[in-house]
């Protein structure tokens, strides 16, 4: 791989010589190997060292690396960021993090390119060992990239890892052929850390089972990302039929489109959703997973809504046929549904405006016996006949009481809590407080643009009838 060096950057990859190349350089066998390439291939370089301040030797690394560049005569950048450990991640991972945000920001400074950084064969076996234990899917069973856009730190710099193919022993011999003299990083022994476990004690017991693990874990990866591409299309054409709303802090899916779709092809889905949300979030587990799409077994029967913890602050649910998948400080999308604020009183024939640019209007009717013929082949939902009886024609628009109830029209004169009702109507909970109720004095006649009160139905004794109509803001009377 490494005669073909220059082919493969220039060819495969399509890096040009003559822009910048953040280069992230620990100082190790592999990065002194990639930085070296690099130098001997004339691509524009800016060495970037990130120095964690975990080992009291961290900064004489750092200085060892500023002297390989300046003896190239290549720009070098470094920092020293403690890694941040308080987002409960290993400190592994949360060294990882550190180190990429910190080569990205070079690479918006300088301009770079891309961002390459020296993961090799070993690195590639072992991440899809480790993926594997932890349970992943295809996602991450293909392993790494040679060249990752978009990638978790950008949409416009891909990450770029050119000796993929480069076995650890290759590595070695080059960097002794050409007199690098790498440095060795006491961490990497400390099998406290579990990629060095992987490394030390996995792997090498492994392969007394099957001899040359690490190559058939390689192998396999390299098979499942040319699976992976094919599977990606059918999932990007789902997504365009499935996606509602991207926005920040939340995704949607139509929740029908996104229920018709296979199991394989809904996972995919809400793992790149919450990837949209959450970058850094490199292993959704299976459970979260499954929790994600459990709000799409509510659609039938109707059940009470539920929210699903999925991981670092992502949740799902279901609200309006929509499955979000949103951060639970996210600023969901305006309510679409009919709102009352304040209690009022509604004249007949009058109008009330209500919120979201809802209105609500009431008018009497002369001809009782045409009004009981539409409402008994009335299908719509903002439309209803209300028999006043002997009631003083004062009609009040509010919101919903504690202990409210009704007697929901089709149910054989069956009461209802008003919130039970809206629960088993699959009314958006945060919809629930404002939503209007047509009352006649302290009960319940119509909640409105669902169902009226069997109480206030229209019957062959009617004669003091008047007539409600619920307009949307997009629809003029109906």
């Amino acid at each position: 791989m490494l005669s073909h060096f220059g082919d493969f950057l220039r060819i495969d990859l399509n890096l040009d010589e003559f822009a910048p190349l953040v280069v992230g350089v620990s100082g190790g066998p592999d990065s002194l190997c990639l930085l070296d390439l690099l130098h001997r291939e004339g691509f524009s370089l800016v060495v970037a060292h990130l120095d964690h301040g975990l080992r009291p030797e961290s900064a004489d690394e750092a200085r060892g690396v500023e002297l390989v560049a300046d003896s190239l005569g290549v720009r070098f950048v470094s920092d020293v960021r403690i890694a941040n450990r308080r987002t409960g991640k290993s400190i592994e991972e949360a060294a990882r993090n550190a180190r990429y945000q910190f080569l990205f920001q070079q690479a918006f400074e300088y301009g770079a390119q891309a961002v390459v950084v020296g993961h090799n064969a070993d690195d590639q076996a072992e991440t899809v060992l480790m993926h594997l234990l932890r349970g992943s899917g295809l996602g991450g069973l293909k392993g790494m990239r040679p060249f990752s856009l978009p990638n978790p730190w950008s949409d416009e710099i891909p990450l770029v890892r050119p000796l993929l193919k480069t076995w650890r022993s290759e590595i070695e011999e080059y960097c002794q052929q050409r007199g690098l003299e790498p440095i060795q990083d006491s961490s990497n022994a400390d099998t406290k850390f579990f990629r060095n476990r992987l490394r030390h004690e996995l792997i090498p017991l492994l392969d007394d089972y099957v001899p040359g693990v690490a190559k058939r874990l390689w192998h396999m990866a390299d098979i499942l990302a040319e699976d992976d591409v094919v599977l990606e299309e059918v999932v990007a054409a789902a997504r365009d039929q499935c996606l509602d709303t991207m926005s920040e802090g939340y995704v949607s899916f139509g929740a029908q489109a996104l229920a018709v779709q296979h199991l394989a092809v809904q996972r995919r889905l809400i793992r790149w959703a919450v990837s949209q949300l959450r970058p850094d979030i490199r292993d959704l587990d299976y459970d979260a997973v499954r929790r994600a799409l459990t709000p799409l077994k509510q659609l039938a029967p109707p059940q009470p809504q539920k929210q699903y913890e999925l991981a670092l602050g992502i949740r799902a649910f279901i609200e309006d046929d929509l499955l979000y998948i949103a951060a639970w400080d996210a600023v969901l999308p305006s309510a679409v549904w009919p709102q009352v604020e304040a209690e009022v009183d509604m004249r007949i024939p009058g109008e009330v405006e209500l919120a979201n640019g809802w209105r609500l209007k009431a008018e009497y009717v002369q001809d009782v016996e045409s009004a009981r013929e539409q409402a008994l082949e009335n299908a719509d939902p903002y439309r209803a006949w209300i028999d006043l009886g002997n009631a003083e024609p004062t009609l009040i628009v509010r919101s919903r009481r504690a202990g409210d109830s009704f007697q929901p029209f089709g149910m054989g004169g069956q009461s209802s809590k008003i919130s039970d009702f809206m629960i088993n109507q699959k009314i958006p909970a945060r919809a629930r407080d404002g939503w209007p109720l047509v009352c006649v004095g302290e009960d319940v006649a119509w909640v409105v643009g669902l169902r009226l009160s069997d109480e206030f139905r229209l019957t062959e004794g009617s004669k003091r009838v008047f007539y409600l109509e619920l307009i949307s803001p997009t629809a003029g009377p109906k």
